[in-house]
C-alpha cells in the first residue's frame, strides 16, 4: 500500500533478534535522507536504551506515525477464580506463589511492577512468546500473562483482567488500564521512524502516504479482520507527547522494580 502512494518500490528488510535493537540500530545509524525507515514497536525503541547497552534512543529517530497499537492487556483462563481485576489482587494476596508466563523483560518488569504496588508474590514461569504463552495459559500450567492481543483470537477461552495501554480496549472496555490504577502504561503503538535528521518535506512525504496507505483494503482487513487491532493513524505531531508519556512511564517502572 506504501508502494502505491509513494509510486516507487518499497524494499522490506527483515532485521530480527535484541528485542528490535537490532533494527532499530541499524536505521538510527543509516544516512537520514529519507529512504531507510523502521517500522517497529515503539517499545523496540524506548525499552532497550534504558535497560541495555545500545547505541540509540528515542531521540536518534524522527517519529513519523503510528499506524495501530498491539492490544496489550493482563489475561487469565475463563473460568479462574477471578473475573476482575480487583479480585485478581484480591486472590493473589491470599494465594502467594500464583505463576505468569513470562515472555519478556517488558513484560516482566510491568508484571513485577504490579506485585510491588500490591505486596503479591508470584512467580515468573519463562515462555517464548504468544505461541507458548496460549497452551500454557489454557493447560493451567500459569495463571495469568501478558498478551499482545493473540488472546483476542480465543473468544471466551480467554479473560481480560487489565489492559496495559494507556486506555481501555476496545474489545474489553469493562476491563481498566494499568494508566488508570497506577498512572502508568506499557508503550503500545507500532510505528515508523526515520533516522533523526531527515528532511522535513521526505518527512512530510511520508507520513501524507503512510495515512493514504492505512485506507488501503489489503492493509485494514490484515489489520482490523486477522489481527483486530485498531487501524489508526497518529501522524508525527500528535505522536511527540505520546512518546513522552512512554517514556515517562516505563521510568516510573524501571525505577520500581530495580
Amino acid at each position: 500500500a506504501l508502494q502505491n502512494e509513494l509510486g516507487q518500490p518499497v524494499i522490506v528488510s527483515t532485521k530480527p533478534s535484541g528485542g528490535g535493537a537490532v533494527g532499530a540500530t541499524f536505521v538510527a545509524s543509516s544516512e537520514p535522507d529519507g529512504y531507510t525507515i523502521l517500522f517497529a514497536a515503539a517499545s523496540a525503541l524506548i525499552w532497550p536504551p534504558m535497560t541495555q547497552d545500545v547505541t540509540y534512543g528515542p531521540d536518534s529517530f524522527d517519529w513519523i506515525a503510528s499506524i495501530t497499537e498491539y492490544q496489550q492487556a493482563l489475561i487469565s483462563k475463563a473460568g479462574a477464580p477471578y473475573t476482575t481485576y480487583k479480585e485478581l489482587v484480591a486472590y493473589a494476596k491470599d494465594h502467594p506463589g500464583m505463576n505468569f508466563a513470562d515472555q519478556n523483560a517488558l513484560s516482566r518488569a510491568f508484571i513485577n511492577y504490579i506485585a510491588k504496588k500490591e505486596g503479591i508474590e508470584w512467580t515468573a514461569i519463562p515462555t517464548k512468546g504468544g505461541g507458548e504463552m496460549v497452551p500454557f495459559l489454557l493447560g493451567g500450567k500459569v495463571d495469568v500473562a501478558w498478551s499482545g492481543g493473540v488472546h483476542q483470537r480465543y473468544g471466551d477461552k480467554m479473560q481480560v483482567l487489565a489492559s496495559f495501554n494507556a486506555t481501555r480496549l476496545a474489545a474489553s472496555p469493562d476491563a481498566p488500564s494499568l494508566k488508570e490504577i497506577y498512572g502508568i502504561s506499557m508503550p503500545s503503538h507500532a510505528v515508523i521512524v526515520a533516522p533523526a535528521g531527515t528532511p522535513a518535506d521526505a518527512l512530510k512525504k511520508l507520513e501524507t502516504a503512510m495515512q493514504a496507505a492505512g485506507k488501503d483494503k489489503a492493509f485494514d482487513d490484515m489489520v482490523t479482520g486477522k489481527l483486530k487491532f485498531p487501524n489508526a493513524f497518529i501522524g508525527s505531531e500528535a505522536l511527540k507527547p505520546i512518546v513522552a508519556d512512554m517514556v515517562s512511564g516505563l521510568k516510573t517502572v524501571i525505577e520500581a522494580t530495580k
